[in-house]
């Protein structure tokens, strides 16, 4: 039985599902706080992307675990 292929649909999943919570909540929290301090909106932009690019780089980890071969025992 390949329970690595398998599973792989449900990595794709959850990388997608938490790469989805990731980016809504860094997004959230910049809108947030340029509510607060308008005048930081150029820092807090940039500090944004860097953060969507992580959590986004994360996922693609996720998802290229899923083509890991395993040995066979």
């Amino acid at each position: 039985m390949n329970v690595v292929g398998q599973l792989a649909p449900l990595a794709f999943g959850l990388a997608a599902i938490g790469s989805g919570i990731g980016v809504g909540i860094v997004i959230g929290k910049t809108i947030e706080s340029v509510a607060r301090q308008p005048e930081l909106q150029g820092r807090l932009q940039g500090l944004m992307f860097l953060g969507i690019a992580l959590v986004e780089a994360l996922a693609f980890i996720a998802i290229a675990v899923a083509f890991i071969p395993f040995p066979k025992p």
